[in-house]
């Protein structure tokens, strides 16, 4: 489009929570995650919660990256350094194309919150088969940070002098 003006787009979202607790009852993360994008105007197209296993985590993801509808996911959780969190290496292997400026960011905008803890965040994104993909802590203040610092305005059209949309278009 050039430099015309863009209007606001929706976004087809998919949610994942990675777990070995939560469940639809407890999952504030993921609800915020539903909530905000929803609110944001943005349309939700699947919400899941599963397991800590790399695979697992993996095969849900692989999914929602082959389904043309789904063009952003949102993964909250598994991001730490315990022995079950593996959100990063199960989707780093499927990046066609890493953002490694999400990470950083994340982790710029969190110390201004929680100080050096934010050093055990592993949020990653990524790109794969046109879907951008998006790894946050599981704790709801973290989604919240994340997305309203970083993800709803790269998922806004409007946004300038450069957004996400035109990458996950068609």
């Amino acid at each position: 489009m050039g430099h015309a003006e863009k209007s606001f787009q929706p976004a087809n979202i998919a949610v994942l929570t990675v777990s070995d607790t939560r469940t639809e009852d407890n999952d504030t993360s993921g609800s915020y995650l539903v909530e905000s994008a929803t609110q944001a105007g943005h349309t939700i197209i699947d919400k899941k919660i599963v397991i800590d296993d790399k695979y697992k985590i993996r095969a849900i993801v692989s999914q929602w990256i082959a389904d043309r509808k789904v063009q952003v996911v949102m993964v909250t959780g598994g991001t730490g350094f315990t022995s079950r969190d593996s959100t990063p290496e199960a989707l780093i292997p499927l990046f066609d194309k890493q953002v490694e400026g999400f990470g950083e960011l994340f982790r710029h905008v969190s110390y201004q919150e929680i100080g050096t803890s934010t050093i055990q965040s592993r949020a990653v994104g990524g790109f794969a088969n046109h879907t951008v993909i998006f790894a946050l802590p599981g704790s709801t203040g973290a989604c919240r940070t994340g997305w309203t610092k970083i993800i709803e305005p790269q998922l806004d059209a409007t946004h300038r002098p450069c957004n996400f949309m035109p990458h996950i278009e068609g």
